[in-house]
């Protein structure tokens, strides 16, 4: 049955999804720079499509589509761009939102720049390395650090610990 708080949820996930999935604006780049510099035509080979549109163009994938959200095994989740180790399993937790979500980086991992897309103010989280964009970060996450990166999952691999 399709009650009012259903049908709101899922047009604000469609808007969300149609609003960002396809969008070609390029990720702002990192103040400083980057390690790992590559043309578009060289990150379209070293990406799948949806990888290139969320690192290099900031786009966002749709909620609840990531197989990393079911994700549970001790290692560490590396941007899919540059093999970068970006977090630690023991900081991953459910959020309900639909991303991978971590209450810390790995540290000097991440960097942040504003994003003021979309009419609001976020924070963007961008690989350290590659300067590819994973998503943004919050302040409504859990303790102790009462953050919430929360991670397109297409960005990262997963990297199990070994046994």
């Amino acid at each position: 049955m399709q009650t009012r708080r259903r049908f709101l949820q899922s047009t604000a996930l469609t808007f969300v999804a149609m609003g960002s999935v396809g969008c070609e604006k390029p990720a702002a780049p990192p103040p400083g720079g980057v390690e790992v510099t590559l043309s578009d035509e060289e990150w379209r080979k070293r990406l799948s499509a949806d990888q290139f549109a969320v690192l290099r163009k900031s786009a966002t994938e749709p909620p609840f589509t990531s197989a990393l959200l079911d994700e549970h095994r001790p290692g560490t989740f590396v941007c899919a761009g540059c093999d970068l180790g970006l977090f630690a399993s023991e900081t991953k937790f459910d959020s309900g939102t639909g991303w991978p979500s971590f209450w810390t980086p790995i540290k000097d991992a991440v960097g942040q720049t504003d994003d003021r897309s979309l009419g609001m103010v976020r924070s963007a989280v961008h690989c350290h390395r590659c300067g590819g964009h994973l998503g943004h970060v919050f302040d409504d996450g859990p303790p102790p650090t009462g953050l919430r990166y929360c991670i397109n999952g297409v960005a990262l691999t997963f990297k199990p610990q070994a046994a």
